[in-house]
């Protein structure tokens, strides 16, 4: 009897063990050996790495550096230990899909730039709209950015929206001084959308930019959530989200092209209704709202929190805000109260350091995701058909071999451009963020008034900080203001 119990009890232990050893490397099993069994002598094989657990993959150890840990940069130093650094590839499993991990600026550099290989395919083509510059391929690629890069991105545009959102710049620190005590990323949320309402649309605050802010949200929801489409889902809310803001935008258009527009008006739906192709051609209606709302969710909550992130560094680095005090003085003296212009903007050399040096330590965007369209080789590695690669931009701005004393805000360090492919915050390649200079130009005029007539401090200056969605402080940033 006792030796059957043991032998019982040993034949558990031993299918409990392999049923774990199974879990554990059933991901290795199921993606990595096939692909590195077919390998003919001498042929590529996957990168160095692991598949993680069945399902789940690697999201666990994702979470762990990400969410509970709150050091982001070891979830790879701790691949760079494990396996080399290589030719800057990994191979793993996350966000639902076996995928390989390029952190390297040669490595980032051949996903972004070889576009016939790399596509940008998104879970579900409805809530980024089918015709939108970032659903798009190739000619239709390029034939809608060159609309909406002429529409937002160009000095002729950028000079109008530089005048157009300073009004409610202005009245939005004025308030915030009156109240004394903020959290700035809420409150740049409301005066970035308001200023998106305006410039996008000429939409005034009210009912109407209010209904669309609630929109977006739920909108904006849909991006993190599983893409699983039926009522109750929080995908299936965005969608319903993103059609009812569709249908706003399309009233208003569907107004302009009954009544006309007043000729003083410039926004970007009449931007993208009036300009032309060289061929004389214009953009279709769905062409013109698709790229709308997905330049709304593009550039939303990301200059929110750029905007958020300004307020934080030159808190902490008050030498930083009297330099630009210096700079943007003597523009203030000779506007007079006065708005700013464009090439008031265009001057100011440190603001540009300034400005850059935000967004490369702000790592709003940690990644970007491709997915190979057929098998590709790299450096005698390969990257198969239908993977994800995830492009780790944030490594590439947080690397010491790329910028020194990384997690120092120095804007000084661009007095020198950085290494080339090592500054990757708009992404690469075609597709590189065709409002990159919007994005820059909104931060900018936001330092010009603060220097000019602001003081504030943190109320947390230690406060700890969160990584997912976005990283940002846990408080927000919540600062005293006054005028100067």
């Amino acid at each position: 009897m006792e030796m059957t119990t043991g032998l019982h009890a040993a034949f558990v232990a031993v299918v409990v063990s392999f049923a774990g050893w199974l879990l554990w490397w059933w991901n290795e099993l199921w993606y990595a050996v096939p692909h590195n069994r077919r390998q003919t002598d001498g042929g590529a094989k996957l990168p160095p790495g692991y598949m993680g657990l069945p399902f789940f993959g690697e999201m666990m150890t994702f979470l762990w550096y990400f969410k509970i840990l709150r050091r982001p940069d070891d979830y790879i130093n701790s691949k760079r230990r494990k396996y080399g650094d290589g030719v800057g590839l990994y191979r793993t499993h996350l966000f639902g899909s076996p995928a390989i991990i390029a952190c390297t600026p040669s490595a980032n550099k051949f996903v972004l730039q070889t576009e016939s290989s790399f596509l940008l395919v998104w879970p579900s083509l409805e809530i980024v709209g089918a015709t939108s510059l970032v659903a798009v391929e190739g000619a239709s690629h390029t034939r809608v950015r060159n609309f909406v890069v002429r529409a937002i991105n160009q000095p002729d545009s950028l000079r109008k929206i530089a005048l157009m959102v300073q009004p409610r710049v202005i009245a939005a620190l004025d308030l915030w001084s009156q109240k004394g005590r903020v959290t700035v990323f809420n409150e740049a949320k409301k005066v970035t959308f308001e200023n998106i309402g305006k410039y996008f649309a000429s939409f005034e605050p009210g009912p109407v930019l209010d209904t669309l802010d609630e929109l977006f949200k739920g909108l904006l929801d849909g991006f993190r959530a599983y893409p699983l489409n039926f009522p109750g889902t929080t995908m299936h809310r965005a969608l319903q989200c993103r059609e009812k803001a569709m249908a706003i935008f399309r009233e208003e258009l569907e107004k302009r092209k009954k009544f006309g527009v007043g000729k003083d008006k410039f926004d970007l739906m009449e931007g993208l209704m009036e300009v032309k192709d060289e061929e004389g051609k214009q953009l279709s209606d769905i062409e013109v709202l698709d790229n709308i709302v997905s330049l709304i969710v593009a550039g939303y909550v990301s200059t929110s929190l750029a905007i958020m992130w300004a307020f934080y560094y030159l808190a902490k680095f008050p030498h930083v805000l009297d330099k630009l005090r210096e700079e943007h003085m003597p523009i203030a003296k000779k506007r007079n109260g006065d708005l700013i212009t464009y090439e008031d903007i265009a001057s100011c050399k440190y603001t540009s350091r300034v400005v850059e040096e935000i967004i490369r330590l702000a790592n709003i965007a940690a990644f970007f995701f491709r997915t190979a369209n057929k098998d590709v080789e790299y450096k005698g590695y390969k990257i198969p058909k239908g993977w994800k690669v995830i492009c780790w931009v944030r490594y590439l701005h947080t690397n010491p071999d790329n910028f020194e004393d990384p997690m120092c805000f120095n804007p000084d360090r661009w007095n020198e451009a950085a290494k080339p492919g090592s500054y990757l915050v708009f992404g690469g390649g075609s597709r590189i963020c065709a409002g990159n200079m919007l994005a820059r130009l909104q931060v900018s005029v936001f330092l010009h008034h603060l220097a000019v007539g602001y003081r504030w401090e943190l109320v947390n200056r230690d406060a700890g900080m969160t990584y997912l969605s976005h990283p940002k402080p846990n408080d927000g940033v919540e600062i005293d203001i006054s005028k100067i």
